[in-house]
C-alpha cells in the first residue's frame, strides 16, 4: 500500500479548493485514493488535470465538484466521454498563463524524485513549473523510482510539504506496434525532407517510430527537440546520432527510456524543461532548423488540421501541435510537416469538412506527407494548395 500521510494532505485542502495534479507518466498515482476520499468528505473540491497517457488508477473523478483538463490523453478519454471531465481547448504553450491566472490552483500535487540537491520533478516538467514559480503550495509524494530528468532548480522547500514516500516509478507505456508498410513509407519520405543539422520534433506512436527508424537508416545526426521523448530517442543515442542533448517536457515509454534518463550520475540526465522553454516559438524558430513532424486525425481541402478527435469521440487534445507547426514555418530551412496515412479504417483522411474545430491553421502547414508522396504547399495560393492536396489523395 502507498505510504501517504492523509492528515498532511487534509491540512492543505480547504473546501472549494482547486487542486492541480501533475500530469504525464509520473503523475502521483499513489495519492489518488486519498485525494478522492478527501474531495468527497470536504465537498466542492475542484480538480485540474493535464495530459494523462496512462490509466488513472484509483482517482474517483466523480468525487469532485468540477474536473477539467487542459490536454486530455488516453487516460482521460473515458472521463471526458462520460462528462466527468471538461476538456479546455488550449495550446500547450498557453497553459502556464492559465495556471498562473484564471485557472490558478490552490494546491499542486506532484510526485518528486529525491536528489542530492533536493526534490526534483521526475519524468515530466510540463506546465507544473509555471505553477511552482507562481508560488502555489506543493504537496509532494517522494518517489525513489522516478528518473531525475528535469533541468532547473529543485522544488522550493518553503512551498513543499511531503505527504508520502513510495517506490513506484513512472507508468510504463509500451512501445507502439511495429510500423505498417504505409508508416514506413511515410517515415522514409519525411526523413528525406530533413536538412543537414536538423532539429526534429516527432509525434508519438507508429508514425514517430517510423520517422526515427528512417533517420537511423540514413545515419545522419539530428537534434531531438520535441514535446515528448519516447524510447526511440534511446535508439538515436545508442547509434551516436544525437547531435546535442535532447530537449523535451515529457518522457513517455518503458523502463529502458527511464533508465537512460536517470543514467548520467546522481543528478540524472537533465533533458526536461518547462513548457515555457520547450514550446517557446522564438526558441524553436531559431537555428538549427526545426522540422516539426506532426500527424492528424483528418485534414480538409484547404490544409486545416484536426487532431482532437472524430465527431463522436475525443481522441486527444490540442497540445503542442500548433506551437511546433507555427514555429517550424518561421524556421529558416525548417519545415512544418503533417504526416498521415491517406486512409483510416477504410475512410479517406482528407475530408470536405473537419469533424471538430481546427487545431492547426492551414497557413502553419508547409508539407503534407502520405504513403503516396508529398504535397509541398509553400508559396502556393489557396486554389493551388487545394489542387496539390487533391492530387496527393487521388
Amino acid at each position: 500500500m502507498p505510504d501517504i500521510d492523509t492528515r498532511a494532505l487534509e491540512a492543505l485542502v480547504r473546501p472549494g479548493a482547486r487542486i492541480a495534479v501533475a500530469d504525464g507518466c509520473g503523475t502521483p498515482q499513489a495519492a489518488f485514493a486519498a485525494l478522492g476520499a478527501l474531495a468527497r468528505d470536504r465537498g466542492g473540491v475542484r480538480l485540474l488535470l493535464g495530459w494523462m497517457p496512462a490509466a488513472l488508477t484509483g482517482l474517483d473523478l466523480a468525487a469532485f465538484a468540477d474536473a477539467r483538463t487542459v490536454m486530455p490523453g488516453w487516460g482521460l478519454r473515458t472521463g471526458v466521454a462520460e462528462g466527468l471531465v471538461r476538456s479546455v481547448p488550449a495550446r500547450l504553450s498557453a497553459v502556464p498563463a492559465l495556471v498562473a491566472g484564471p485557472m490558478r490552483p490552490d494546491l499542486l500535487l506532484v510526485a518528486a524524485a529525491p536528489s542530492p540537491y533536493g526534490l526534483l520533478l521526475g519524468s515530466e516538467v510540463s506546465w507544473v513549473r509555471a505553477a511552482v514559480d507562481a508560488g502555489v503550495p506543493i504537496a509532494a509524494v517522494v518517489d525513489e523510482a522516478l528518473p531525475r530528468a528535469a533541468a532547473g532548480p529543485p522544488l522550493p522547500d518553503e512551498q513543499t510539504t511531503v505527504i508520502g514516500r513510495v517506490r513506484q516509478g513512472p507508468a510504463v507505456v509500451p512501445a507502439a506496434p511495429e510500423p505498417s508498410a504505409e508508416h514506413r513509407r511515410i517515415g522514409e519520405l519525411v526523413a528525406g525532407l530533413l536538412p543537414d543539422d536538423a532539429r526534429v520534433q516527432w509525434a508519438p506512436g507508429q508514425l514517430g517510430q517510423a520517422v526515427v527508424r528512417a533517420i537511423l537508416d540514413r545515419g545522419r545526426p539530428v537534434h531531438a527537440d520535441s514535446g515528448l521523448l519516447g524510447d526511440p530517442v534511446v535508439d538515436l543515442a545508442e547509434a551516436g546520432l544525437l547531435a546535442s542533448s535532447p530537449v523535451a517536457t515529457y518522457l513517455v515509454g518503458t523502463a529502458r527510456l527511464y533508465d537512460w534518463a536517470d543514467a548520467q550520475g546522481r543528478a540524472g540526465r537533465p533533458v526536461l524543461h518547462g513548457v515555457e522553454v520547450t514550446h517557446d516559438q522564438a526558441r524553436l524558430a531559431a537555428d538549427p532548423p526545426l522540422v516539426a513532424v506532426n500527424t492528424a486525425v483528418e485534414i480538409d481541402p484547404d490544409g486545416q488540421v484536426n487532431v482532437e478527435g472524430s465527431a463522436s469521440a475525443v481522441v486527444g487534445g490540442i497540445g503542442g501541435h500548433p506551437d511546433y507547426a507555427a514555429a517550424a514555418t518561421r524556421s529558416r530551412r525548417g519545415l512544418s510537416v503533417v504526416a498521415l496515412a491517406s486512409t483510416h479504417r477504410g475512410r479517406p483522411t482528407l475530408v470536405e469538412h473537419l469533424s471538430r474545430p481546427v487545431t492547426t491553421a492551414s497557413h502553419d502547414v508547409d508539407v503534407v506527407v502520405t504513403e503516396h508522396g508529398t504535397a509541398d504547399l509553400r508559396g502556393l495560393d489557396r486554389p493551388e494548395r487545394r489542387a496539390a492536396l487533391a492530387r496527393l489523395w487521388a
